[in-house]
């Protein structure tokens, strides 16, 4: 197995320094130390340096540094020479690096010459048997070092890939259930929306003699029914997971507002108005679908709450925000300052949908009566 190589730029100047260090050290320490003539004593050298040297390119070429050192230190004890001290040092950060880094078999093919020697000519060289078996135990334990570290390195890692598979196959099985609960709830709840835009179309065209206002009404129920049921399915087919396609509606923008008030305005005769403050632009679409929602929630709660009241529907186009106000007139109860009853998750997921856009919703009683929603929606950098 190759080991990884690193770009040359990746190499940190550390090991070129250390490599330096040593190979002075341990060149001097082989010269002072040797007793012999000046060819000997630049074998020594050169072969101090070629203990110690190769740890400037142990990153790069991690397996020739630790071989060259090896090699090196091996032949320095051979030939009746102690190994200096620098490059023992040398040759057992290269093995630690070998044993944490390098395949396994690598490691054991650098312990076998550290065998041999220590149960074979290291009686008669130098430092005798007891040289041979220490500096056998400070290279295998090198080596143990580095695979206990290793070893410890992979099994961080498989652990992390474990909690990483968990967390997928969580976040999967609970799309699997969000899936089917939508199949169930399209299923149930379209067939009821259906059969309900059904009747009222039927009712409308089968009743000789209906008056023109309870016609109207009719009508504006089949096409609220049939809008729900559209909604319905762009917000949960993207949930389905058997390969039907999602209708592509379009999503609704802050234009669509006017048609918004018109359908609540037929749709119970409530006196609604919609004033627009600033100049209209066309925002982000996720902002515009946020603010949409929060205004067809608020108008929703105002036909819930206090059917037949007056409700007016501010958008400001600031600056640097998009404000929204819906409030009310509100029916006896809202105006003695009773809150509204069931106000609880409308109101919930408007604070949501203002949060995640990065604003704030707030909702209280009005100053003369009713029920006031209060959005600001901070607009992206690019649009201020």
């Amino acid at each position: 197995m190759r080991l990884p190589r690193f770009p040359d730029t990746a190499v940190p100047r550390l090991p070129v320094v250390a490599a330096s260090v040593l190979g002075t050290l341990g060149a001097a320490e082989a010269v002072l130390a040797a007793d012999q003539p000046t060819g000997g004593l630049l074998a020594a050298a050169a072969l101090a340096l070629c203990a110690t040297l190769p740890v400037a390119v142990a990153q790069v070429h991690l397996v020739l540094a630790a071989a060259a050192g090896t090699g090196a230190t091996l032949v320095t004890a051979a030939l009746g020479h102690r190994p200096a001290v620098a490059a023992l040092l040398a040759q057992t950060v290269m093995l630690y690096l070998v044993g944490a880094r390098a395949p396994g078999r690598v490691a054991q093919l650098f312990a076998l010459p550290y065998v041999a020697y220590a149960i074979g000519p290291a009686g008669t060289g130098v430092g005798g048997r007891v040289f041979g078996t220490a500096l056998l135990v400070v290279s295998a334990g090198a080596l143990a070092l580095g695979a206990t570290a290793r070893a410890g390195t992979e099994s961080a890692s498989r652990a992390a890939a474990d909690d990483d598979l968990h967390g997928i196959t969580h976040a999967y099985a609970i799309g699997e259930e969000r899936a089917r609960i939508a199949r169930e709830l399209h299923d149930v709840v379209a067939h009821h929306i259906s059969l309900l835009s059904v009747q009222a179309d039927t009712t409308r065209l089968a009743t000789p003699g209906l008056p023109e206002l309870a016609a109207t009404r009719l009508l504006a129920m089949g096409d609220t029914a049939r809008l729900a049921l559209a909604e319905m399915r762009r917000v949960l087919g993207v949930l389905r997971d058997d390969g039907e396609a999602a209708d592509s509606l379009p999503q609704p923008c802050l234009a669509e507002l006017v048609n918004l008030v018109d359908e609540a305005r037929q749709a119970d005769g409530s006196r609604i108005h919609l004033i627009v403050c600033g100049r209209y632009r066309r925002l982000d679409p996720g902002l515009e679908v946020t603010a949409y929602r929060i205004v067809q929630e608020a108008l929703t709660n105002a036909r819930k709450h206090a059917p037949g009241a007056a409700v007016d529907v501010e958008v400001s186009f600031g600056a640097d925000a998009l404000e929204l106000a819906v409030w009310d007139t509100g029916p006896a109860a809202r105006r003695t300052g009773v809150p509204p009853a069931g106000s609880g998750f409308g109101l919930v997921g408007m604070r949501e949908r203002a949060t995640m856009a990065g604003g704030t919703l707030e909702t209280t009683h009005g100053p003369i009566g009713g029920f006031v929603v209060r959005a600001v929606l901070p607009l992206p950098v690019g649009q201020r």
